[in-house]
């Protein structure tokens, strides 16, 4: 295998170092390190990460590959850092067989610019009236570990409770979608003074409160695992904080965009900003960064969410949920938790890889940068600012809500167990 010596770089942000990456691991690490015959790479000024594991892709393959495909998707996920991600189960057909998690997890494989861990539905379909595969799934050649139906909220107890009983017996965790379905028929934003004003349907937070609530008690219950995804409101994130502090086995994800952008963004009708959970108010956007400064929520997911041109050029009531997010998250995170204080790049790590990799129970990624471990990372310069240009994005679809707006920060190399598949912010192939 090839061998790469990357010069001054700072781990974790600490004073610059020589790594050597040999045979898929990190071989040495120490300052004036020389590696024969080598690639040499110069990390002066940037910041070495491990490789960054998103547990909330949408990848659209099969069904939707107008949106999305897995070799572009994980492309995208490359230049965004990323050397590991799941992927959803929303397709067509839904993953919710061994066959259908398969086909995921080996066209990763061929794409080969990241892992892909398939996602497996939690109930047939989607429907959320009766179990899927959940065996089958988790003895595949996948190994699927995380289950979800995502999209769509399990809102029967009874088959939230089976699912969090079934998956405790090869230590499986069911990540849900928290939105109670009639408080939320035709919703369209944040419910709000906004939202009236607008007259646009409001989604109200307890929607999304609600459940969390039950779950929790549900995986309380059965002592079982549960995984909340795209927390977006203040409430969610009190509940989650006394459900950790009762020790109840409960993690949490928050994406980029609810991270900086606000409700106040529907005033433009502009259906880029439409989104499942709806952006909310500023008072939120406050609660989740001191959410996922302490801790308490545990992860930052990125819930890249492509849809063709069609399906975003239209009115608003019509148009798809979502946004793309994998390119943008690092710059995103270092936006509003790095610049402002509230995380260091060590804690940066900890909730982009180490967690993400922890909680989808992927052992190949989200180790620390030691000698010995698998040569997973990401070079990242933190000095630069950038503007947006969906044009430049390498995924399918081009629907960001960041069109236009300058950020922070740029991935410079991502290498994927010792072998780049990004160099100088460009990728390998």
């Amino acid at each position: 295998m090839s061998t790469y010596l990357i010069k001054s770089a700072a781990i974790l942000g600490g004073e610059p170092t020589d790594l050597v990456l040999r045979d898929g691991v990190v071989a040495e690490i120490g300052p004036g390190l020389d590696a024969a015959g080598g690639e040499v790479v110069d990390a002066t000024g940037l910041v070495a990460l491990p490789g960054l594991v998103d547990l909330h892709t949408h990848l659209r393959e099969p069904g939707r590959e107008d949106a999305e495909t897995v070799e572009t998707g994980t492309r995208a996920a490359a230049m965004g850092g990323f050397t590991a991600v799941h992927a959803m189960a929303n397709t067509e057909p839904v993953a919710d067989t061994a066959g259908v998690v398969e086909q995921v997890w080996r066209l990763g494989r061929e794409a080969g610019h990241c892992d892909v861990y398939p996602v497996g539905a939690v109930t047939v379909g989607l429907q959320g009236e009766r179990l899927a595969e959940l065996g089958a799934m988790a003895d595949s050649a996948a190994r699927v570990r995380v289950f979800s139906d995502d999209g769509k909220c399990v809102w029967d107890p009874v088959l939230m409770r089976r699912a969090l009983e079934y998956v405790k017996a090869f230590d499986g965790v069911v990540a849900q979608h928290a939105q109670e379905p009639r408080l939320t028929e035709g919703a369209q934003m944040n419910e709000g003074e906004l939202s009236g004003r607008l007259g646009l349907a409001g989604w109200p937070a307890v929607a999304e409160e609600a459940v969390i609530a039950r779950d929790c008690l549900l995986a309380a219950h059965v002592g079982s695992r549960l995984h909340v995804c795209h927390v977006s409101t203040a409430g969610s994130v009190e509940i989650v904080r006394d459900a950790k502090r009762k020790g109840w086995d409960v993690t949490a994800e928050v994406c980029p965009h609810h991270l900086l952008l606000t409700d106040e963004l529907a005033a433009t009708y502009d259906p880029i900003y439409k989104v499942n959970p709806p952006l909310r108010t500023a008072a939120d956007v406050a609660a989740l960064r001191a959410g996922l400064a302490d801790g308490t929520i545990d992860i930052v997911a990125t819930d890249h969410a492509p849809h063709p041109h069609e399906d975003k050029d239209c009115e608003w009531a019509a148009a798809a949920f979502g946004m793309l997010g994998l390119e943008t998250a690092l710059s995103i995170v270092q936006e509003t938790m790095v610049d402002p204080g509230l995380l260091d790049w060590a804690g940066v790590a900890e909730r982009m890889s180490h967690a993400p990799a922890r909680i989808g129970r992927v052992a190949e990624h989200g180790q620390r940068l030691e000698v010995g471990c698998p040569a997973n990372l990401v070079l990242y310069d933190p000095a630069v600012r950038r503007v947006v240009d969906p044009a430049g994005s390498v995924s399918l679809s081009r629907n960001t809500p960041y069109a236009g707006r300058e950020l922070p920060g740029r991935v410079v190399a991502t290498f994927l167990r010792g072998v780049p598949t990004v160099l100088n912010g460009a990728l390998v192939r």
